[in-house]
């Protein structure tokens, strides 16, 4: 499975190499007194930040285990004190480690909540029971990390950095488990250095591709270094390829591998009822739990996938020793609300978002709002990172939308330039398509273009939606603005 060539020019200029060569190993910023919530911040900017950069390359100076372990263990390692679940996967990781964490919130557990990147602001990555980070604990925890990485002589990425912060929140609140979504691969990710309860997999597609690999066996063994000996791991019924790399991955880290539709028993089916309107069902059946025709919270067909990722998950969670009855499971997983992913944020005009970044993930989010969402027109405010691949995102894109407005996300150097994504989309499609020069003001154009019954569609990029809900949320009063995720 090759990945095909695209298109797309590689980007030039400042930062177009490998930016994060050197950078985390060998910069030294200027220290900064953390005496309050904006100088967090500001010590947290001047870390180089992987997620921002326009190209990296896997290798062991941008990506150091052994510089996280450096810095954890200087924290007195938090993360030993904390049980955890560990979940990768190109789409859909964020969907299943919030369905997880409802489900044992409900079950009465303390749950943490761990994922990445932030729509708004950077405490939506670190949570409990669905309550942020506070901003008090916040500075705290920022501070206890520069003390440990001056003490133990490294200099941590962002990443790193936010990484450890959540760690030692969770372990100083003491949870009873913490979900942890990986950031970037697997093997080499920040959050590789915990021994969870289980690992998770989620499906695996095309992205990353300069970083993990071009093909999807490459890209699924980067995944697959989340394996840890004696702790259970679960993928999804794959492609034989897909699910002999990834048994060949379990048998070499001494992982018991689970497959579910495989394994465990499991089947979808989409339906509709006066209810829940459009939805999809799942049935799961193991020697242990019996769940039938249970409704999927989270709109379309794929999040079948995650929801029988997610209930695997809790099984094992269950094996390890928790208490976690059917009721209460299924209770939980009602209440799954995922931000920045098919969210309507304002009703006048009907704006949705969804971070789809990704060919895969673009598609889903076509056939999602044509079987959820009824509207007369579409008009897509789209932006991406250069670093995708853009012409298959933009194929996608032409699916749905009835009139595009490319724009960027601001502050991301990794933003493809609006102009050049019109250009390529007008040799692809004949339909009209604006440019603005940020998601706002794209915001602004789309409304005055649609009529009462149209869909304004943000996506393209995490970073896109982010500034859309920044940008809908500073036209309201403070009241209005969108909440965070809750558990």
């Amino acid at each position: 499975m090759t990945r095909k060539p695209s298109n797309r020019t590689p980007a030039k200029g400042p930062g177009a190499s490998a930016v994060a060569k050197a950078a985390p190993a060998e910069a030294k910023p200027a220290k900064i007194d953390i005496s309050g919530y904006q100088a967090a911040l500001r010590w947290l900017s001047e870390r180089p930040d992987i997620e921002r950069m326009r190209a990296v390359k896997l290798d062991d100076t941008a990506f150091k285990l052994d510089r996280m372990r450096a810095l954890l263990e200087a924290m007195g390692n938090p993360h030993e004190s904390v049980k955890m679940v560990h979940v990768a996967g190109t789409i859909g990781k964020g969907s299943t480690c919030t369905m997880i964490a409802c489900m044992l919130a409900e079950c009465g557990y303390t749950v943490g909540l761990y994922t990445s990147p932030h729509f708004i602001e950077v405490r939506e990555r670190i949570a409990i029971n669905g309550k942020l980070v506070t901003k008090p604990a916040f500075v705290e925890l920022a501070k206890r990390v520069q003390s440990a990485a001056a003490k133990a002589k490294v200099e941590p990425t962002f990443f790193e950095a936010i990484t450890a912060m959540a760690f030692k929140h969770f372990a100083d609140e003491a949870v009873d488990i913490a979900v942890v979504e990986v950031g970037l691969g697997g093997r080499l990710d920040s959050t590789n250095v915990i021994t969870p309860l289980v690992s998770v997999v989620t499906t695996i597609d095309f992205d990353h591709t300069r970083i993990l690999g071009d093909t999807l066996p490459k890209i699924a063994r980067e995944k697959a270094g989340i394996f840890k000996r004696g702790v259970p791991a679960v993928i999804f019924d794959s492609t034989t390829e897909l699910n002999r790399t990834f048994t060949d991955a379990a048998e070499k880290a001494g992982a018991t591998l689970r497959i579910v539709n495989k394994d465990i028993e499991f089947s979808s089916r989409f339906c509709t009822s006066p209810e829940l309107g459009p939805h999809t069902r799942v049935c799961y059946y193991t020697k242990e739990t019996r769940i039938e025709h249970l409704p999927v919270p989270l709109p379309g067909e794929h999040q079948a996938v995650n929801c029988g990722l997610a209930l695997a998950a809790v099984e094992c969670v269950k094996q390890a020793g928790f208490a976690c009855p059917d009721a209460l499971v299924t209770g939980g997983l009602a209440r799954a609300r995922v931000p920045g992913r098919m969210e309507l944020i304002s009703e006048r005009p009907r704006i949705l978002v969804d971070g789809a970044h990704n060919p895969a993930s673009m598609n889903a989010l076509m056939r999602c709002v044509g079987a959820h969402v009824p509207y007369d027109s579409m008009v897509c405010v789209f932006g991406c990172c250069q670093d995708k691949d853009v012409p298959e995102m933009l194929d996608k894109l032409n699916l749905g939308a009835d009139k595009v407005i490319f724009t960027r996300a601001t502050g991301n150097p990794r933003a493809a330039d609006p102009y050049e994504l019109q250009r390529m989309f007008q040799e692809r499609s004949g339909k009209m398509s604006q440019v603005a020069r940020n998601a706002g003001d794209a915001i602004r154009l789309a409304a005055r273009a649609a009529s009462r019954d149209d869909l304004i569609c943000v996506t393209g990029s995490f970073y896109v939606v982010g500034d859309a809900m920044r940008a809908v949320a500073e036209s309201r009063e403070p009241h209005a603005r969108p909440k965070p995720q809750t558990v």
